[in-house]
């Protein structure tokens, strides 16, 4: 069980990844950053059939989705001086408590 959710996490990771490259790929108009992105989602969805294989569907999308929304909010913070209101950052907060509550039953 250990192994299926260092799979999941390594999804969330290649899925962030490939989606804080968007803007620097520019429409797709930059190679590296473009073909990057690719190889990442490409990888996210690979692990990906591995964890739907062992874990319920609705379960792996809400934890994928929720993570990666909260990670990518708070990295778009960081790296590209996106604004977060407090409402958003609550929200956000509010995510992350749902996918722990999801995967705890």
């Amino acid at each position: 069980m250990i192994k299926t959710y260092l799979f999941l996490i390594g999804a969330i990771f290649f899925e962030v990844a490939g989606t804080m490259l968007l803007p620097i790929s520019q429409n797709f108009t930059k190679l590296v950053p473009t073909t990057f992105l690719t190889i990442f989602y490409l990888s996210a969805f690979y692990l990906l059939t591995f964890v739907v294989n062992k874990l319920p569907i609705a379960i792996v999308y809400a934890t994928w989705s929720g993570l990666g929304i909260f990670t990518i909010a708070i990295l778009g913070y960081i790296f590209f001086n996106q604004t977060l209101s407090w409402q958003a950052i609550a929200g956000l907060f509010l995510i992350v408590i749902g996918v722990i509550l999801v995967n705890s039953f």
